[in-house]
């Protein structure tokens, strides 16, 4: 089931606490997740039958992290 957005913020910041220690893929169309992230990947079709992996700093583009 999906998370509300109070959880979404506890999850990001769990997520964060163990940050020093491990690395984590999630995959989810949440935008507040998304926003969590320092890395978004994705998969862009700009022509049919032709795919490309397309990555994003999140701080390169100016977003800051949440504290």
């Amino acid at each position: 089931a999906a998370l509300d957005d109070a959880n979404i913020g506890r999850f990001v910041d769990a997520l964060k606490e163990f940050l020093d220690r491990s690395q984590f893929l999630i995959i989810t169309r949440n935008q507040h997740t998304i926003a969590g992230s320092d890395i978004v990947y994705g998969v862009s079709q700009q022509e049919k039958g032709v795919s490309r992996v397309i990555s994003m700093k999140l701080s390169d583009l100016g977003v800051k992290a949440k504290k």
